[in-house]
């Protein structure tokens, strides 16, 4: 593995007209995100007060369990995302549930057991800056992501930074995946449909939190897929019934309005 909540309703609450820019401008207040990574660094200043939960993997045989974690990021890159989130939805909460080591890597099967561990929280908004290369994660994966859509919950996926596909963000169909992009307003994302990773969004030299106090800054699709995750908690906000499906159709609107904007 690398870095990289609701009932299901037949009939959900229709957004607005894209041209209403009531969610832009709200600020995820009531709104929890849950980042499976490698945990967040409560005490740093961009995010003390905003970590509601903090759960870490714990492994026994084949077996692996969630329990609450007092020790905070144990690599920096969760710290980093979620700084991401919070700045573009100051009013946003977090739920860390930690899956990667000291290294920043860990096993695809405690990522899964992460990702899973979310649903069943019903956690409305779900960040993945991480993804699995190994082919044999493809099935299990493609299985709870079709269970964390008719859920409800909306889960965001960041691409691999290097060429080979990884899962799983290409499984467009049951969630939002992103790719960065050197565009330095979180606002104009871009929306390419019909390809794998569909989404663009800042990812090129972001300055970010990072553990110990610190800040450090980045490049990478794992830090695009944050500011999509922010802009989804700020559409919850003012949509709190929202389903997977209506929030990729009200981001592919307003993507569509910022492309026709800049032609």
């Amino acid at each position: 593995m690398s870095r990289t909540g609701g009932s299901t309703q037949n009939k959900g609450p229709t957004p607005k007209p894209s041209s209403d820019r009531d969610w832009l401008e709200a600020t995820g207040r009531g709104v929890t995100v849950a980042i499976i990574d490698s945990g967040v660094d409560a005490t740093h200043p961009e995010l003390a007060g905003r970590i509601v939960d903090e759960v870490g993997a714990r492994v026994e045989g084949s077996k692996v369990t969630f329990t609450r974690v007092d020790d905070g990021d144990l690599a920096g890159h969760g710290t980093a995302c979620a700084g991401i989130i919070t700045k573009v939805a100051p009013e946003a909460k977090i739920a860390s549930i930690r899956v990667l080591g000291a290294s920043g890597s860990g096993d695809a099967q405690v990522f899964l057991a992460g990702l899973e561990y979310a649903v069943k929280q019903r956690y409305k908004i779900i960040n993945l800056s991480l993804g699995t290369t190994k082919p044999q994660f493809f099935a299990p994966l493609h299985d709870l992501l079709d269970r964390a859509y008719q859920a409800g919950c909306i889960v965001i996926a960041a691409a691999n930074n290097l060429p080979q596909p990884s899962f799983p963000s290409i499984f467009s169909s049951s969630l939002i995946s992103v790719v960065k992009s050197e565009e330095t307003d979180p606002l104009k994302f871009g929306f390419h449909y019909g390809e794998v990773i569909e989404l663009t969004a800042p990812g090129v030299n972001i300055r970010t939190p990072w553990f110990g106090g610190g800040y450090r800054t980045l490049t990478g699709n794992s830090f695009a897929c944050p500011h999509i995750t922010g802009l989804l908690a700020r559409m919850v906000e003012t949509y709190p019934d929202l389903t997977p499906f209506q929030a990729k159709a009200e981001l592919y609107a307003v993507a569509s309005r910022n492309a026709h904007n800049t032609r």
